[in-house]
């Protein structure tokens, strides 16, 4: 190793200062190191402009809730996972919660979850939310059909009384192709390190493709609002997903003025209204 590749390391901060000198050298030739150094550096970026975006919400006391839905292994933990990856763990939550308890059962539907609503200054991600009434539940008989009847004539007034309480509420829907979440969870099955993420549920996941489908037309159609649309985010690329999810809610902060260069790719990104 020549002094000068000895300084150079001595100077790297990150994994991607090492691709970046690995390139430089002509060490990395193949273009998926390329590609995956890209996607780095654009995350990177816009991790920093979401730890921005944090300090706005405290500072101005806003209260954010950010809901990931989809279809099994269509990316919502690792969208989440990326972009909290740089915040203040203080002042954000992320909400995954199991099946409802005996004493939530006698509950109102909606109850258990407003209890995990955001404070002032927080950002609150929902992994899975009170949609699985809309699709989970009908799909696999957990709710009766009047439940789900009652759920979808309610849901968009209790988001409605939510934001005009001042809740800036996003909603994100990941579609993935049948054929990429047969792959995504094979993957999972496959490695020790991710087989915790196959439920019981996820095993059923290609038999009930259709199904869901079902379901989630009428979800995207009768519960995207002008005041709460869907906003889909259309392809296999888990990168770009995560990508266009952090732009998405850079842009759609009421008051944050996020930069200018920062814009959605249409061609993944659609806001059902």
């Amino acid at each position: 190793m020549t002094p000068f590749d000895l300084f150079s390391l001595e100077k790297i901060n990150s994994s991607e200062e090492i691709l970046d000198l690995l390139i430089a050298n002509n060490i990395i030739k193949e273009k998926k190191f390329r590609k995956q150094l890209a996607y780095e550096k654009e995350l990177s970026k816009l991790q920093f402009e979401l730890l921005k975006l944090q300090q706005y919400v405290i500072e101005h006391n806003k209260r954010v809730l950010l809901i990931f839905e989809g279809r099994d292994a269509a990316g919502k933990g690792g969208s989440i996972s990326r972009m909290i990856a740089k915040l203040n763990p203080k002042k954000y939550r992320v909400v995954a919660l199991r099946k409802p308890t005996e004493d939530e059962q006698l509950q109102w539907y909606f109850q258990r979850y407003i209890k995990q609503l955001p404070k002032q200054g927080e950002i609150v991600f929902f992994d899975r939310s009170w949609y699985n009434r809309a699709m989970v539940e009908p799909v696999f008989g957990f709710c009766t059909k009047e439940q789900y009847k009652q759920f979808m004539a309610q849901v968009n007034e209790v988001e409605s009384l939510l934001i005009e309480d001042g809740i800036i509420l996003i909603k994100f829907f990941l579609t993935i192709s049948k054929k990429e979440q047969e792959g995504r969870l094979n993957e999972r099955k496959e490695d020790l390190l991710k087989q915790w993420k196959v439920g019981p549920l996820d095993e059923k996941a290609q038999d009930k493709w259709e199904d869901y489908a079902h379901y989630i037309d009428k979800l995207l159609q009768q519960t995207s609002t002008k005041k709460a649309p869907w906003i889909e985010v259309r392809t296999d690329d888990k990168r770009a997903a995560r990508l266009e999810i952090i732009k998405y809610t850079l842009g759609h902060i009421e008051g944050y003025k996020a930069d200018s260069a920062i814009k959605n790719d249409k061609k993944i990104v659609m806001a059902h209204t």
